[in-house]
């Protein structure tokens, strides 16, 4: 008879957290309030991963708070230009901005560490010193005087080079050349007497293919495709050296974000984490399929000579130690940055490095 009565009572039980949950779940939700908001981003909708990133955040964020905070993504141009994204939140005509930090590098150097501090890390190296090596708190300390918090929101692996008009086989093949090239890196070719552009992505066929560029670099060859880069420029160098990594960022206007209730801030993280975890494989699964379609279109595929490798490596580091001795911003991130990139590359070398290494061997004998 006990037992009969522990499990009829057992059952009641049952049915009345199902009863209480299916009660509580609304009530949670009318508390919550209703909220829209904007997200513009640097980049055009015919970039399906970059600007893809944006409306899978706006997704998630619909789904997880019941349409409760909704937010409306705006490409670059709709609301303002893609290198305004950054000003664009700063002074609350967004809420939120899709970006690559180091666009704003003219405002002060230090924004290129967001995006990823050339001749540094890769991919997972430089997420590991983000998310577990303070880099992140670090960033948004720095930006508090912009009225800016952030946070990674995907990124592209380890970048090319770029398309390039003629050959380049010497440092002094880059003399004088008129190459779009992203944010910071383009200070450092400038001491090698690059002329560099910044251009945000939309406008960078037209330039190359009037002759106003000589060479471009935008990310790798499933966007650099779709953006028909290989139709005026038959030259494809790697490895894009200036971005090794390149992280996205999430702009959001700090009186915004310090208003949201914590549970649309946690959404809001997850959502931003959820983008990068989709947006990196993504690349990583569409840049085989791309590169064998430009190449066997007639692209030349060409790796940058060593010896120019070593004097744009040796070139970013004299600057960054100038840089360091004048901007106490750039140094603080920048002592963090390398002391965390020497245990990195140790243990990369270690395991990563060693597996890689063996591992394309074999796939270049055939197997």
């Amino acid at each position: 008879m006990k037992r009969r009565k522990f499990i009829g009572n057992a059952g009641v039980g049952a049915a009345g957290v199902v009863a209480a949950s299916t009660v509580a779940a609304p009530a949670i939700a009318q508390s919550m309030p209703e909220l829209k908001w904007r997200l513009t981003s640097s980049f055009p909708k015919s970039l399906d991963t970059l600007y893809g990133g944006s409306e899978l955040f706006a997704k998630a964020i619909g789904e997880m708070s019941d349409n409760k905070f909704q937010i409306r993504t705006f490409a670059a141009g709709e609301i303002v230009p893609g290198l305004q994204v950054a000003d664009a939140v700063q002074n609350a005509t967004v809420e939120m901005g899709q970006t690559a930090a180091y666009y704003y590098f003219g405002k002060d150097p230090s924004f290129v560490f967001e995006t990823g501090l050339p001749f540094t890390m890769n991919q997972r190296q430089y997420l590991a010193w983000q998310y577990h090596g303070g880099g992140t708190q670090l960033i948004n300390d720095f930006y508090k005087a912009y009225n800016i918090t952030s946070m990674p929101f995907g990124g592209t692996g380890a970048q090319m080079g770029g398309w390039f008009r003629k050959e380049i086989n010497t440092v002094d093949d880059m003399k004088g050349l008129k190459f779009r090239v992203g944010g910071f890196a383009g200070l450092i070719l400038q001491r090698l007497g690059v002329v560099p552009q910044q251009i945000a992505g939309g406008d960078i066929y037209p330039a190359l293919e009037k002759g106003t560029l000589d060479a471009c670099e935008w990310v790798g060859p499933h966007d650099d495709e779709k953006l028909g880069f290989n139709k005026v420029a038959k030259y494809y160098y790697y490895p894009g050296w200036w971005e090794g990594a390149s992280i996205g960022s999430l702009y959001i206007n700090t009186k915004a974000w310090e208003g949201l209730p914590k549970p649309y801030k946690q959404m809001v993280e997850t959502a931003a984490a959820q983008v990068t975890a989709w947006m990196v494989p993504k690349y990583d699964a569409s840049n085989p399929a791309a590169l064998k379609r430009l190449v066997g279109a007639g692209t030349i595929l060409k790796p940058f000579p060593r010896p120019v490798l070593q004097a744009c490596f040796d070139e970013a580091y004299r600057f960054y130690e100038e840089v360091s001795a004048k901007n106490a911003n750039f140094k603080k991130l920048f002592d963090s940055l390398r002391v965390f990139r020497m245990d990195q590359n140790l243990w990369f070398r270690v395991a990563e490095n060693t597996f890689d290494n063996f591992n394309f061997s074999m796939s270049a004998a055939g197997r």
